[in-house]
Parts: C-alpha cells; structure tokens; sequence
C-alpha cells in the first residue's frame, strides 16, 4: 500500500477531491491510504495559530516552522518518508516524468503552503522535493497538491482497471495522446477514420503513432526536443 500524508491549514479544501472517482475507488481498494494533517493541531499556541508576519516586514503572512516540524515529525515516527514535498510555485515543474517516479515511492510527504508560503528553513531543513503546476499563484497548495496526487495515483498498479490505457496517455511517451472516437460510426455526416473500423491492430498502432506525432509537433514542438 502506498501512503500520503498531506500537511495543510485548510483540510476542508481537500475533502470532496479526494473522496470521488479514482482517488476515492483507490482507497476503497486498500491500494493508497491518504491521510490529511491539520496543521493547527500541531501548534503550540493556545489559539492554535500557524501563521505569523515576516522578519523585515513586508505584507502577508508567513506559515511558522514549529507547527510543520512538530507534524512532519509526528508522521516519522509511524513510518519512513520517502520524500517530503512543498507544493511551491517556483518548484521544479510537475511533469509525467516526475508523477510515474513519485507513484514507485511508498511513503510521500505534502505540504501545502499557504498565505506568503512557509518560513524558509523549512525548505532548507525539512523539504527534500518542490513542485510547481505552473507559473501562477494560487491562494494554497492544496488544489495543486490534488492534482499532484491525482496524477500519481493513477499509475498505480490496480487503480486504473484498465492499466495499458494509462500507460497510452499523453506525455508518457513525451507525445500527445491520439484522438480517440466512439460510437455512432457516422454523426452529422461526421465520419470515423476508416483504419478505426479495419481491425487491423498493427495498422491502427501506426496510424495512432503517426497522430501522436503530428498532434505535438503542431501543439507542443518543444515536446519533440
């Protein structure tokens, strides 16, 4: 089983994602077991305040450090961290390169920032991986840090009953995925392709090759580099 630990100061944010579709069917499965902190419980102050202003002033507010040691150290000692990550928007960029990595971890680490972010020595002490959904701010790390744990989930073996369309998606194989069509065969005089329909498998692997190659030359060229 793999677990998750997530650190946040607003774990009510993470209920309703991660309790439907696959990440709520891979914990009914045993497969992950995701286990969310709230950092107040962890503080030291009788209003049980994580936050506090930053040294040489300057507007918002800073997560403080003792709440998240006390935590991470808490979660240390039930079991061995594989990794400890600090959903941060100058983090390294969240690519399918990373998520299949992270999904072959047994115990993982997340915490979320949030307000101005953390106090910098827990990124210099405690934090062993930052990561990034893109470059932009968001108000917290929790929604990033769904996406991160939704995309590593996934690739679990047993999550996705079907595990070789997972293995097909976009960006496993550093191209865009192929188009994909159902039924009807025809709609508004819209046709399937024709190799589809053949039941030819090795042509229709060379045909959805061949698309996966021009969908990123002309969407993502940088892709192909």
């Amino acid at each position: 089983m793999n677990y998750i630990d997530i650190i946040t100061c607003q774990p009510e944010l993470l209920d309703s994602p991660l309790n439907n579709s696959i990440l709520k069917i891979a914990q009914d499965k045993k497969l992950v077991n995701i286990k969310i902190h709230n950092l107040r419980d962890f503080s030291d102050n009788k209003h049980k305040k994580v936050d506090d202003y930053a040294f040489g002033g300057g507007g918002g507010m800073v997560l403080k450090i003792e709440p998240i040691f006390n935590c991470i150290e808490s979660i240390k000692k039930e079991k061995k961290v594989d990794e400890i990550i600090y959903m941060s928007p100058d983090g390294e960029k969240l690519s399918q390169k990373t998520s299949n990595s992270l999904s072959l971890k047994k115990n993982i680490i997340i915490l979320c920032g949030h307000y101005k972010g953390v106090d910098e020595r827990v990124r210099e002490h405690l934090i062993t991986k930052e990561i990034s959904i893109g470059d932009y701010v968001l108000t917290g790390g929790e929604l990033p840090a769904v996406i991160l744990i939704d995309s590593i989930i996934r690739l679990i073996p047993g999550v996705v009953s079907n595990e070789p369309a997972a293995l097909s998606d976009s960006f496993q194989d550093s191209l865009l995925g192929y188009p994909n069509y159902t039924r009807p065969s025809e709609f508004n005089k819209w046709k399937v392709p024709k190799i589809l329909l053949s039941g030819h498998q090795k042509e229709i692997e060379e045909w959805r090759l061949k698309k996966s190659y021009q969908k990123t030359k002309q969407k993502r060229p940088d892709l192909l580099n």
